[in-house]
């Protein structure tokens, strides 16, 4: 059984169906990708997923169980995200160690002091930058604040909407290797929505393709780099993206 599993569904906004009957499903411990133009719903399908976005028909199962709207407390201690703008997801007059104390507190949680300094310590920024504000840090430190309260709640599940789009090139590599790190060791299972496709090509082993809401075919890690797809929309996309290079961090 996938412990993910997404079956026909569908998102509507008004007359707009910004997802129209997508299906699929993600095993534990997978990262799976979900790829194409702005505006194909990719990222719709992450909010349906977390509950920020309206199921208008299909069911999302987690575990076998189909998630009820609104989402239970528990579905956000076993599955969060990681939006894609780390200067908008961040409130600008909480200190980091504000952020990561509330999900602990929404949550009962009483070990807040060991699980803040752990986390921080888990996506690389150590106790000194527990008490800055957002402004004091640079775009890849709030990226790593807000992965950091993300797993501060221990899930098994995160939904990465783009999360390294909004950085600059130089660090990219270095915030996706802190994901590739972390999934190996918790045991983590990713679905990465990115339009990027060597960001996909170094983070998944399965994606799927959308265009106006729709799936347009699922590929494995090796038929993306072989550039080994049926339908012309995916051929379009691996063309504009030729020449691309699997993502390494700087020395």
């Amino acid at each position: 059984m996938s412990l993910i599993q997404v079956n026909d569904l569908v998102v509507m906004f008004g007359p707009v169906a910004a997802v129209r009957g997508v299906s699929f499903h993600v095993e534990e411990g997978e990262s799976y990708g979900i790829v194409g133009e702005s505006g194909s719903g990719k990222s719709t399908v992450l909010r349906a997923i977390c509950g920020l976005a309206p199921t208008s028909a299909g069911e999302i199962r987690l575990d076998g169980k189909v998630l009820s709207a609104p989402r239970h407390p528990d579905f956000y201690r076993r599955v969060q995200m990681v939006f894609q703008d780390p200067y908008a997801s961040l409130h600008p007059r909480h200190t980091v160690d504000r952020v990561l104390s509330e999900p602990l507190a929404i949550h009962g949680f009483k070990d807040r002091e060991a699980r803040i300094e752990q986390a921080l310590e888990d996506v690389g920024l150590g106790h000194g930058f527990r008490f800055r504000y957002p402004h004091q840090l640079s775009g890849g430190q709030r990226q790593r604040v807000a992965i950091a309260r993300a797993l501060i709640l221990e899930p098994r599940v995160l939904l990465l909407d783009e999360p390294t789009s909004a950085l600059d090139a130089s660090i990219q590599a270095e915030v996706l290797n802190l994901l590739d790190r972390l999934r190996g060791e918790r045991g983590l299972t990713y679905i990465l929505v990115s339009h990027d496709l060597a960001v996909v090509a170094h983070m998944c082993e399965r994606l799927m393709v959308m265009q106006h809401g729709q799936v347009v075919e699922e590929l494995t890690r090796a038929r993306l780099q072989a550039h080994d797809a049926t339908e012309p929309y995916t051929r379009d996309l691996l063309l504009a993206s030729e020449g691309y290079r699997p993502l390494t961090a700087r020395a």
